[in-house]
């Protein structure tokens, strides 16, 4: 999803520098955010140790 994203956010990006619209700018700007965000999401739910809860069967002591 980051990897369509950022294609979009590129294609508004050669749009506004072809152009000179500001409008194609913002939109490269919101595109590019939302999938820094998502990645940023991914990145730290990647990261989160498995070992949070117990094996199933297994009471904590």
């Amino acid at each position: 999803m980051t990897l369509v994203l950022a294609a979009i956010g590129c294609a508004l990006l050669i749009a506004a520098l072809v152009t000179g619209a500001m409008i194609w700018a913002w939109g490269c700007i919101v595109v590019c955010s939302v999938g820094a965000a998502l990645l940023l999401v991914s990145a730290l739910s990647v990261r989160r140790p498995d070992n949070e809860s117990p094996p199933s069967g297994h009471k904590p002591r």
